[in-house]
């Protein structure tokens, strides 16, 4: 099994190499389409990586994927599984797709909320439509008897 290569992206700026002693891959029988070979073949792949002692990961890194992707892991590991093809090949090759995309995304800084003014013009607007319905409600008052 080959490194897997996170390809440069916002909060990994050179990539990631994910060492192959790290990723665990587990075959079993997928359902699905294969006719016979369906029964015989284990092209299930199940793709592990511990996210809690990946050498890959610095620990800004690591502590963004943990929190986005706490819901999918169990005790620390990030498990990816891939059935959709015949060959176990394409499995292996899916899976490993699919994790360089969620860790990806995991990894990724999230983006700052713009704060923005309103201009002076929209400012001077809502106080102009304000004062002109003061004064349409001052006018349904009762006059005032001296």
């Amino acid at each position: 099994m080959l490194d897997l290569h996170v390809p440069p992206g916002p909060g990994a700026p050179r990539g990631l190499l994910i060492p192959s002693s790290e990723l665990v891959e587990q075959f079993s029988r997928a359902s699905g389409p294969g006719g016979q070979g369906v029964n015989t073949t284990d092209s299930r792949v199940q793709l592990s990586l511990d996210l809690t002692t990946t050498s890959a990961l610095n620990d800004d890194q690591r502590r963004r994927a943990l929190e986005i992707l706490a819901p999918r892991l169990a005790d620390g590991v990030l498990t990816i599984s891939a059935a959709e093809h015949r060959s176990q090949r394409r499995n292996r090759v899916a899976a490993r797709e699919r994790l360089s995309s969620v860790l990806r995304e995991a990894i990724m800084p999230p983006t700052p909320r713009r704060r923005t003014k309103p201009t002076r013009g929209s400012q001077r607007r809502r106080l102009h439509g304000k004062k002109i319905r003061s004064e349409i409600k001052k006018q349904r008052r009762a006059p005032r008897g001296e």
